[in-house]
């Protein structure tokens, strides 16, 4: 008789755990959005909305006159103006391993950039780049614009 109810709660354990193990992967968050913003994911295009959970390889496009505010996990933000087109490449933060990464790639349009404690432990582990530039960034707020 304990057996079934053991098996029963390892079950019941590994279904309630499967969301909070997907919902493990965002390193970022969209707090908030005006006009039309949307994410492209393994081959699927989202609309974005606030408190969308955005994901390392993540591409986020923003229409003409749309904006999005994005906060990563560890307080980096990343305001995207109208026209906005990035990639996600990496991310890691892991400040009890010691392990930091924040790669973005800005294929076209403007954005706001300020750090967050990636950029302010760690600095030569972010990096944004463009069609033509990569920043290094050193613990700073910026307006970078990719054409």
């Amino acid at each position: 008789m304990k057996k079934p109810l053991l098996l029963l709660s390892l079950v019941w354990l590994v279904c309630l755990s499967g969301p909070a193990m997907a919902a493990a992967n965002y390193v970022a968050l969209v707090r908030s959005v005006s006009g039309s913003v949307k994410v492209t994911r393994d081959g699927a295009t989202l609309d974005v909305a606030s408190n969308t959970k955005l994901e390392i390889s993540d591409r986020v496009i923003a229409a003409p006159k749309a904006t999005a505010a994005i906060v990563f996990k560890d307080g980096t933000l990343l305001t995207l103006g109208g026209g906005a087109d990035i990639l996600v490449r990496d991310y890691v933060f892991e400040p009890d391993a010691g392990q930091y990464a924040f790669s973005v790639y800005m294929a076209k349009g403007s954005a706001i950039y300020e750090s967050g404690r990636i950029g302010k432990t760690a600095p030569q582990s972010v990096k944004i780049e463009t069609p033509t530039a990569t920043v290094g960034v050193r613990g700073t707020r910026f307006l970078i614009e990719a054409n």
